[in-house]
């Protein structure tokens, strides 16, 4: 659009009186401040449908999360059941297995603690013992390396133990799981483990290799 000519702008300008050019004016500000006040309005409802957005989405969240602790409350206590399951079929049989291979037994105990000065130094799955050995076993569903140097320390923690009541049984250390590896199996008996493992719906000591010797504590 060209620029207006003074003469243009004198002829636009002709009829023009101050009550014209302020109502113009005012009614300029009229829509303007509706325009504002529509811009607001659909702000403020903006606003809202955010909220109400976050508001849903941590009602989801909470049920997500609750959920989620139920299932892992759950699947602890189904962890739990099934340990004290493998527990119990592995030390319904145990004495007669180590019975069979010379160990004559006189008792057994289950959960075994060991206490000084009021606390609890460790605590041995099965105990299998008689006038000259006791036997430390150690359950677990899955063995794995690290549960078997764990023993051996517990191992060391008793003999501590015995030896401080004058005790001279030797310790004999033995492993038991229902998921054994290879790898896990050769350990244990490199560490002069027995190592009990599951066959079937009962249990039995694990093949020894060639030249196999338990360790005694």
């Amino acid at each position: 659009m060209e620029p207006m000519t003074a003469q243009q702008a004198a002829e636009a300008a002709k009829g023009l009186t101050f009550e014209t050019v302020w109502a113009a004016m005012m009614k300029t500000d009229a829509r303007m401040e509706e325009s504002r006040k529509q811009i607001d309005a659909r702000m403020e409802e903006s606003r809202i449908r955010v909220e109400e957005s976050w508001k849903r989405i941590e009602e989801s969240q909470k049920k997500t999360d609750k959920i989620l602790a139920d299932l892992s409350n759950n699947l602890g206590g189904l962890g739990n059941s099934l340990g004290r399951l493998t527990e119990a079929m592995f030390t319904a049989e145990l004495w007669k297995k180590f019975s069979d291979i010379g160990y004559t037994v006189s008792q057994q105990c289950n959960k075994k603690k060991f206490y000084e000065d009021n606390k609890v130094l460790t605590e041995v799955d099965l105990l299998i013992e008689n006038g000259e050995y006791a036997i430390l076993v150690e359950i677990k569903t899955d063995l794995t390396v690290s549960w078997v140097d764990d023993h051996l320390e517990r191992i060391g923690i008793v003999r501590k133990y015995f030896d401080a009541r004058g005790d001279s049984r030797k310790l004999i250390g033995a492993v038991a799981g229902v998921a054994v590896s290879d790898h896990v199996l050769k350990y244990a008996h490199k560490k002069g483990l027995y190592v009990v493992i599951q066959t079937g719906d009962a249990v039995a000591l694990a093949e020894m290799p060639h030249g196999f010797k338990a360790t005694e504590w």
